[in-house]
């Protein structure tokens, strides 16, 4: 399983760790992903993703899973969450 935010597309990153006596080494700053389940009031289901903290903030700031995924672009979103995306905007397209 990768280490990458099913929503924000948030992975991994390298860089260095630094000493006192600026000695560099490699080191991995890994997201804080988290497994959650979050609810479609579209598809009126539970879902569940991995995501990161920061991700989760988002979701609850632009009024849940249905609104975020409204907003996201596709490029950054996981297959899982892009498909989900597609089935709500056929469900909003039956309705209207």
């Amino acid at each position: 399983m990768a280490r990458r935010c099913e929503l924000t597309g948030k992975a991994v990153l390298t860089g260095h760790l630094v000493s006192h006596s600026n000695r560099k080494t490699k080191r991995r700053f890994l997201p804080n992903l988290c497994n959650v389940t979050l609810q479609s009031e579209a598809l009126e289901r539970a879902v569940r993703f991995r995501v990161s903290a920061a991700a989760l903030r988002t979701v609850e700031h632009r009024g849940g899973l249905d609104g975020f995924l409204a907003k996201a672009s596709a490029s950054e979103l996981s297959q899982g969450a892009l498909a989900l995306k597609r089935e709500i905007e056929k469900k909003a397209a039956a309705a209207n």
